[in-house]
């Protein structure tokens, strides 16, 4: 994606008017800028592919600062086919592990995940 790309689409989930460029000054030096308090007001510089840097957009608050709510089975079989889809792991692990993640926890089972994806453990 372009520069002009990110700002855009930085800038529908800011809220901001699209065309307008972002200040990337201290996302690249410092690898996190805070634009606003609103969602998605973040930006992090999560490193570099091919010397570029990986940027993405977040809000300001921590994990520990928000109420968990259950993924629905479309999100749940999203991050799993992802996941899948990267072939690092298998089934069974990928299950595992969105089992365990915040939000899944409690509520989805590695079965349950199996399930969604058509596969038995």
């Amino acid at each position: 994606m372009t520069t002009d790309q990110f700002y855009d689409i930085a800038a529908q989930e800011m809220y901001r008017q699209p065309g307008a460029g972002l200040d990337l000054v201290d996302v690249l030096a410092q690898g996190r800028a805070v634009l606003g308090e609103g969602r998605y007001e973040t930006l992090v510089c999560a490193g570099q592919v091919d010397k570029l840097p990986v940027l993405t957009f977040t809000a300001p608050w921590g994990v520990q600062d928000v109420e968990w709510v259950p993924p629905s089975a479309a999100y749940v079989r999203f991050l799993a086919s992802g996941l899948l889809t990267a072939g690092a792991w298998d089934v069974e692990a990928v299950a595992s592990y969105v089992s365990t993640c915040p939000g899944a926890a409690g509520h989805w089972s590695e079965q349950a995940i199996c399930d969604l994806l058509g596969e038995e453990i």
